[in-house]
């Protein structure tokens, strides 16, 4: 049983995600030309986003067994370029209107923009995923607030557009975990002043990370559950994964080839606290988590 379990009972919007015995897996849907992994999946030829297909794709993950749907209009990986507000919301809001006549699911928008999270909920959203932690759009905590949405706070250093990926090590041994968990610890507090209680925090892997720093935090997550929230772990294909199954002399492996290092790492993850996996390849993901949750329930 977790020590909180109130707060692993979560209030999306009027929609109950319960991640108090189980976790959840998060499908990913992006809805961009140039995200690291399947940026370009459904843009046509004018630009345009093949609407039916992708909500077709969504719906194909919801049978798989995803419970929410990670809806992305801007990409972050590291030197990304920043689009507005108004492309962000022509990419995703018809998106989610159309998968919310179609299905139940719940429903996050990947955003840390305000106006972006303000049509996106007005569709049918019922949480926002915001890699910043609401420190890039103050504005931000609010808009949850009115929607009554959940809230995933991540640990992001950096904007996408100045962060840069290295093999690097860039901190002392346990910098990283300290730096993760301040800022987590502020940002569910700025979450908290601003009226919200329903929070899942991240610590945002490859993001302003080193391959050695996003191991450590693999490594260290179950620190995290001293916030006392649902720990969400994005590793889905993430450099840092391909950098570690490479061979001596190959380049970094590409993200469609980081299969199986991506359900190990998942399966650390879960093992080590994770209440919400986010995942490109959701067969593999739910059964990660099905292994682990029969595991901890035949010792409990």
């Amino acid at each position: 049983m977790k020590e909180n379990p109130e707060h692993y009972l979560l209030d999306c919007s009027g929609c109950e995600l319960d991640l108090r015995r189980n976790p959840a897996v998060m499908g990913i849907v992006n809805l961009t030309p140039d995200s690291f992994s399947d940026g370009g999946m459904f843009q046509l030829a004018d630009k345009k986003t093949d609407l039916d297909r992708a909500v077709d794709y969504a719906l194909s993950m919801v049978g798989e067994g995803a419970v929410i749907i990670d809806v992305g209009g801007e990409s972050s990986r590291p030197g990304s370029a920043k689009i507005s507000a108004a492309e962000e919301i022509r990419r995703t809001a018809p998106f989610i209107s159309l998968l919310r006549k179609k299905s139940d699911v719940l429903i996050s928008i990947d955003t840390y923009k305000a106006e972006v999270a303000d049509a996106a909920l007005g569709e049918g959203a019922q949480i926002v995923n915001d890699i910043s932690g609401f420190t890039f759009d103050r504005a931000l905590p609010s808009v949850c607030r009115r929607y009554r949405a959940a809230a995933v706070l991540m640990h992001a250093p950096l904007t996408p557009q100045a962060m840069k990926w290295s093999t690097e090590t860039l901190s002392a041994s346990e910098e990283i975990n300290r730096r993760v968990m301040a800022f987590l610890q502020r940002a569910v507090a700025l979450a908290e002043d601003a009226g919200i209680d329903n929070i899942v925090i991240d610590p945002g892997f490859g993001f302003g990370k080193s391959v050695e720093e996003n191991f450590r935090l693999l490594g260290n997550l179950r620190a995290l559950l001293e916030l006392r929230r649902p720990l969400l772990a994005g590793v889905s294909r993430k450099s840092f994964l391909g950098h570690a199954v490479k061979k001596q002399g190959e380049s970094d492996l590409p993200p469609a080839e980081r299969y199986d290092a991506t359900a190990a790492a998942q399966t650390i993850a879960l093992m080590n606290g994770a209440s919400i996996i986010r995942a490109h390849d959701i067969r593999s993901a739910v059964h990660a988590a099905a292994v682990v949750s029969a595991m901890k329930n035949a010792m409990a």
